[in-house]
This record gives C-alpha cells, structure tokens and sequence, in this order.
C-alpha cells in the first residue's frame, strides 16, 4: 500500500463526508427533538459529529484521513445549513485532529476495535474545552455538568468508536471496501 494519499483515497474519504455531512444535518433534528427530555439525554447523541473521521482511517488507513474527513464533514454539514459556521469548522478540526494523534500512536497500522474507542474517547475529550470556550458550560450547575461530560464520553466511544468500527466491518464484508484495503482473513483477525 502507497503511504502518501492518492486522489481515490481524498475522493472517497470526501465523498464520506458528505455522506456524514448529510448525516449530521438529521442529526440536529435528533438531538434537538431529545434535548428537551432534560438530564444532558441529548449528548449520548453528541458522539455521532465525531465519527466521520474513525469511519474514513477504518477505510484508509493513512496519515491525515481522519482530519480531512472530519473537516470536509465539518465544512459540508456549514454548506447543507445554508450558512457558514465557524464554530462547527473548529470542532471538526480539532475533532478530526483528536483522531488523528491517536492513529498516530498507533502508527497508522492498527484497525483494532480499542483504537476505534480510544479515538472517538479523544473526539469526545477535545470538544468539551471547546463547549467550555463557547460558553456552552459555564452556567451548567455541578452535578449536571457531570452527566454532561460523562454522557458526551460515552457515547463519543459508543458512537464515534464502535458504531464505525462495525459499520466499516460490514462493508468490509460486503467487499465495497476492497479497492482501499484489501480485507484479509489477518486483518478479520487483527480487527
């Protein structure tokens, strides 16, 4: 496998995106229609801006996929609302960024099922100081700012690690992903 990224791995790591971009667009109407329930209900929803990133390195397994399909699902989800918005971009890229340092520790080489969780764990983790700076925090009383953080934690490895290590296993399975990395009875086993 070619370590530099190709154009078909930038055409199929965007055209996730945008797949996850539409995905996170109904996603708002998810959260928004659960965010009334009370007790932080809404962020065990939260982890699924976070899994655009693993899905593309679980495809690719290439340096720099996790941030450019984090961005792109960042940027395509600010295009589908019909307005540019800042503060999605910088999720998207400290997000994807967040996946990405973990990939990195395990030099790009493992699709394990830990290495899924500990990157949507990471995704989950950097946005909090980011929701803290936006102010989105800072009036939250003590004990619902823990049923904040710990529900955004889980479902960022619930969400954002097991559900795409899943989803890229069954497609693996199905062979859609054999043009990117040909899946080896080694690699059912490493997975």
């Amino acid at each position: 496998m070619k370590k530099g990224l190709t154009l078909s791995d930038i055409l199929v790591t965007v055209l996730v995106s945008v797949i996850f971009g539409v995905v996170y667009n109904i996603w708002w109407v998810v959260t928004k229609t659960i965010q009334p329930l009370g007790l932080q209900i809404d962020q065990l929803l939260y982890g699924m801006w976070f899994a655009a990133a693993v899905v593309a390195y679980l495809i690719i397994p290439k340096m720099g996929i996790a941030l450019l399909a984090e961005f792109a699902a960042g940027a395509g989800e600010t295009i589908m609302m019909g307005r540019f918005d800042i503060p999605t971009i910088i999720y998207a890229l400290l997000q994807g960024l967040a996946c990405e340092l973990v990939f990195a520790l395990f030099r790009y080489r493992s699709r394990a099922f830990m290495v899924a969780l500990l990157a949507g764990l990471a995704a989950a983790l950097i946005s909090l100081p980011i929701d803290w700076y936006y102010g989105y925090l800072g009036e939250v009383a003590e004990w619902n700012l823990i049923l904040y953080v710990v529900f955004r934690i889980i479902s960022g490895v619930v969400l954002a690690g097991a559900f795409p290590y899943y989803l890229v296993k069954a497609l693996d399975q199905t062979g859609v992903t054999k043009l990117f990395r040909p899946a080896s009875k080694d690699d059912y086993d490493s997975l």
